[in-house]
C-alpha cells in the first residue's frame, strides 16, 4: 500500500478591489492586489497586481504578474511579466522580462544574471 500525504494548497493573500491600505505588507506566501496599497511590498512568492490594482511603494518577490499600475521600484528574483493594460511608472530589477503589446513602462530596466546582494557593513 502507498502512503498519501496531502498536503493543504499554498494560500494567496487577496487585497480585493475597493480595499485601500496604508503602509507595508511582509508575507511568505503569494499576495494578489486588486485594490490600493501605498507602502512596500516584501513577498517571498508570485505577486500579482491586478487590473483594478494600484501600488505605490517598492516591490521585492519571486515572481510578479502586473495588471495594473505600480508607481515604484520592483525587485523580482526570477520572472516579471507586463500584462497588456499595465502602467509602471520606476525601475525594474529581475531576471527575466516579458512585456506585452500595450503595456507602459516608464523608468530604468537591469536585468541580472544572478541576484548580487552586498550584505551590510558593521560599524
Amino acid at each position: 500500500m502507498s502512503k498519501t500525504t496531502h498536503q493543504p494548497p499554498s494560500a494567496v493573500n487577496t487585497i480585493c478591489e475597493g480595499t485601500q491600505i496604508t503602509g507595508d505588507i511582509i508575507t511568505n506566501g503569494e499576495i494578489r492586489i486588486d485594490g490600493a496599497l501605498e507602502g512596500n511590498l516584501d513577498a517571498k512568492g508570485k505577486v500579482v497586481i491586478g487590473s483594478t490594482g494600484r501600488v505605490k511603494g517598492e516591490i521585492r518577490c519571486k515572481n510578479c504578474d502586473i495588471q495594473g499600475t505600480l508607481e515604484g521600484k520592483v525587485e523580482v528574483g526570477q520572472l516579471l511579466s507586463l500584462k497588456a493594460t499595465a502602467k509602471i511608472m520606476g525601475d525594474i530589477t529581475t531576471l527575466q522580462l516579458g512585456i506585452e503589446p500595450g503595456a507602459r513602462f516608464n523608468g530604468n530596466c537591469t536585468m541580472n544574471g544572478e541576484k548580487n546582494i552586498t550584505p551590510e557593513k558593521k560599524k
